[in-house]
């Protein structure tokens, strides 16, 4: 029987993917929300502590921990749970938050998974149906973003290649982790918000993705392009 907290794909067979979903990975949506909308619940962005610290090896049980929680709130209804994000990287420093990727059937169709995650204490802090159709909710008990997905979305998928290059390339989980302390103690110093923090990472994760995208033959690399280009921002 399948596990469904972990579906065992092979994100880097990109044999399996037709050209169009190749193309939907490798392609950033970079666009702002659209005019008059925002992506917080709460309406605004707030300020919150932003803390890189060592990598701390209870991390993947609280994972574990958060994961027994969703499957006890969904049951079926979850197609895959992954450990996404810096604290899934063994040896990388990270801000003590537990990120996770959560795929439905339809992230769109809130009414079957929002009010059972709710009573199991995640609180919904952020709504994108123009981005992918994400949803994010925070949990406290251990800290988390909960993050949810529809079925094949390409930002699930960068996720996953992302993590597992970085669990086997040192130099590039050595440089992120450097541009995260950076990033963090920049806007620790200034008062920035997340979304600042973030953008100060994104250069260097652009710069990651590119090798991993032509490591996992999603990009042509036939005429030995090295400007970017192959990899498409929309």
């Amino acid at each position: 029987m399948t596990d469904i907290t972990n579906s065992g794909i092979d994100v880097c067979d990109a044999q399996s993917f037709s050209a169009a979903f190749r193309k939907s990975i490798t392609t950033f949506d970079d666009a702002p929300a659209p005019q008059g909308m925002s992506p917080f619940v709460s309406g605004t962005e707030t300020r919150r502590d932003i803390a890189v610290v060592p990598y701390d090896p209870s991390w993947p049980e609280r994972f574990d921990r958060l994961r027994a929680t969703i499957v006890e709130a969904l049951g079926f209804r979850v197609l895959s749970i992954e450990h996404i994000g810096s604290t899934s990287v063994s040896g990388l420093a990270a801000k003590p938050v537990i990120d996770i990727d959560l795929t439905v059937a339809d992230s769109d169709k809130e009414g079957s998974y929002v009010p059972a995650l709710e009573r199991s204490g995640f609180r919904l802090v952020i709504r994108e149906p123009w981005w992918y159709g994400h949803r994010m909710f925070r949990g406290d008990n251990p800290a988390c973003n909960l993050h949810v997905w529809s079925l094949g979305s390409p930002e699930a998928i960068r996720h996953l290649l992302f993590r597992n290059w970085l669990r086997m390339n040192e130099a590039d989980r050595d440089w992120y982790g450097e541009t995260k302390c950076k990033a963090a103690e920049y806007t620790a110093k200034t008062g920035e918000l997340p979304s600042d923090y973030n953008r100060r990472k994104q250069e260097t994760i652009r710069k990651i993705y590119k090798r991993v995208f032509e490591a996992a033959g999603l990009v042509d690399t036939s005429n030995n392009r090295s400007d970017g280009s192959d990899v498409a921002e929309g």
